[in-house]
């Protein structure tokens, strides 16, 4: 006798995912189902709104971290200031935006030949007021500028070259019209093509704590030399100092690091 098929035609093999009436389905099953349903449809959309404030927030904090750094760089490293003057060409042309590091004195030394930024001792420089730009102009420039992001005016600030440290006795002119530091002439190479050292004669001794400054631009700076009568003798207090000027960054074209003339002061002896 033939073998006989144990399934009529009209039955069908079930499939591992076709439940049986009555019966509940496998963990595996229930698992499979559940990885084949998109993700999109398994969690409600975020809506359009709480996109936008989940962006905006991200933005704010942002913009304040930016900020907030900002103003430690210009407070603690760095900061950018603007030549108004030409008392220090050929170095330093009016309208030159410079770098000025932070970390002089506190943390670095003042030497002879570096080109300082210090607040003004008292009377070196007229009042000044800063241009009017209107209410709204005003405050986004004094904020701008409270955190870096614009360059310190300066309005209250000077920029010279060290001349003369605490203890040094300063005095001009030897026979050949120079400037001596301790009894040692020196040829300062840095100061404008025309000038000559000083057009007066001059000798003093630096005090404790204060530095002797002279621009370089020797006939057009209002320097050491010109306001003995002022606060401070002419001398200007070390803790004065906000940092020694680095590099000029603006205009790029006149890009470059401003290096210490250590070789001019190299035979200056110490007080």
């Amino acid at each position: 006798m033939a073998d006989s098929d144990p399934m009529t035609s009209s039955d069908h093999r079930r499939g591992p995912d076709d439940d049986a009436p009555g019966v509940r389905p496998t963990d595996e099953q229930v698992a499979a189902r559940a990885e084949s349903v998109p993700a999109h449809a398994a969690a409600p959309a975020e809506p359009r709104g709480g996109r936008g404030l989940s962006l905006l927030r991200e933005t704010v904090i942002i913009v304040v971290s930016a900020l907030v750094l900002s103003w430690l760089i210009k407070t603690f490293l760095v900061q950018a200031f603007f030549i108004p003057s030409s008392s220090m060409e050929e170095t330093l042309q009016i309208g030159d935006r410079v770098m000025v590091s932070r970390l002089v004195p506190d943390v670095l030394d003042v030497h002879r030949g570096d080109v300082v930024v210090f607040k003004d001792p008292g009377g070196w420089l007229p009042p000044y007021e800063a241009p009017d730009r209107g209410p709204v102009g005003n405050a986004v420039r004094d904020a701008a500028t409270f955190v870096g992001l614009l360059p310190q005016d300066t309005g209250e600030h000077l920029i010279k070259r060290v001349v003369g440290m605490p203890g040094d006795t300063v005095e001009c002119c030897d026979a050949e019209g120079r400037v001596s530091v301790n009894g040692v002439p020196i040829d300062e190479t840095y100061i404008a093509p025309g000038s000559v050292p000083s057009q007066s004669e001059f000798s003093t001794v630096v005090p404790d704590d204060m530095l002797f400054v002279m621009g370089d631009n020797r006939q057009h700076s209002q320097d050491s030399r010109y306001n003995t009568g002022k606060p401070g003798g002419g001398f200007v207090p070390i803790d004065n100092v906000v940092g020694n000027a680095f590099v000029i960054v603006w205009p790029l074209a006149d890009m470059t690091l401003l290096r210490n003339p250590s070789d001019v002061f190299a035979e200056v002896p110490e007080p």
